[in-house]
């Protein structure tokens, strides 16, 4: 339940701090930092309109979105507070907790019977296939050099101190952040400013959705950037320290990666299209030497 606090906390904040950044960047004054969530507000008082072509399956597809989200947070630990649910392997658990919620997502878009929303449908569930082979190779290295399973063992005896940790913790991050950057169809797959279908993957999936349902996602999205930000910050922050300290580092590390967005999408282009799956296959490629190196450095290849 801690990690859910935190992680809502951190959303509030989150992505008004990406705004921000590129409006400054820009050379703009730009909009406040809770501007987003006042939109949010704005949403959840608006009653939703449903299409007569759609099915229950559009309705729900918000709610099991967010929920998903959620019980994801709730099974995650913080660093040195454990999760009540954990337990061996939880990460599996995790990435198929999310993987719910995006079904029911991309089947949401496919109810609409929209070919623009199908074709958004199509990306979303390429990219999310090709990125998962990168989470679960991540977490298998973790897993090698800490030699425990869950994540709260994993993460609680995970020491940025020596060459293994410091080589595994590097590689973890990044790719981290470059996956939580392709689950929220962010740059460089995606450009959230864009209003042109054919290039669109999140947002042309929710063109239909309106009101209270479309305020749920953009919830959601939120949320799933604080729930990558609690990994990393679970990856980065000592459990030997103090509580305050590892609660200020954790904000501090939350706040550093909201501006690193920004950063990269103020200086980032997007890719093309038919060059994202190579960019995101390439995050499987660098888990998987990170996974080798590991292997060779703990002598598990060296008998």
């Amino acid at each position: 339940m801690i990690a859910l606090l935190l992680a809502i906390i951190t959303a509030l904040f989150f992505p008004g701090i990406i705004i921000r950044v590129k409006s400054l960047v820009s050379g703009r004054k730009g909009p406040g930092i809770f501007q987003p969530w006042k939109n949010i507000f704005v949403l959840l008082r608006k009653s939703s309109v449903f299409s007569t072509t759609t099915s229950f399956i559009f309705q729900i597809a918000p709610v099991i979105y967010l929920a998903s989200l959620v019980c994801a947070l709730i099974l995650l630990p913080v660093p040195g507070i454990p999760s009540r649910f954990g337990f061996g392997a939880d990460f599996v658990l995790l990435a198929y907790l999310l993987a719910l919620g995006k079904f029911f997502f991309i089947i949401g878009a496919l109810d609409t019977g929209s070919s623009f929303e199908g074709m958004g449908a199509n990306r979303e569930a390429l990219y999310s296939m090709l990125a998962e082979p990168a989470f679960f190779i991540l977490f298998g290295t973790l897993a090698l050099l800490t030699g425990h399973l869950s994540m709260q063992s994993i993460f609680e005896q995970f020491h940025l101190s020596g060459y293994n940790s410091m080589i595994g913790g590097i590689i973890a991050v990044y790719v981290l952040i470059q996956i939580a950057m392709i689950e929220n169809s962010r740059m460089p797959v995606d450009d959230p400013k864009t209003h042109l279908e054919l290039t669109m993957i999140h947002e042309v999936m929710i063109l239909d959705h309106s009101g209270f349902d479309l305020a749920l996602i953009q919830i959601g999205t939120n949320l799933k950037f604080a729930l990558y930000g609690i990994l990393i910050a679970n990856i980065l922050i000592p459990v030997t320290w103090a509580l305050p300290y590892r609660i200020a580092l954790f904000f501090g590390i939350q706040t550093a990666f909201a501006a690193s967005i920004g950063l990269m999408e103020s200086f980032r282009a997007r890719k093309k299209m038919m060059k994202n799956p190579q960019f995101i296959v390439t995050l499987s490629s660098i888990a998987l030497v990170g996974f080798i190196l590991s292997l060779l450095m703990m002598y598990q290849l060296i008998r």
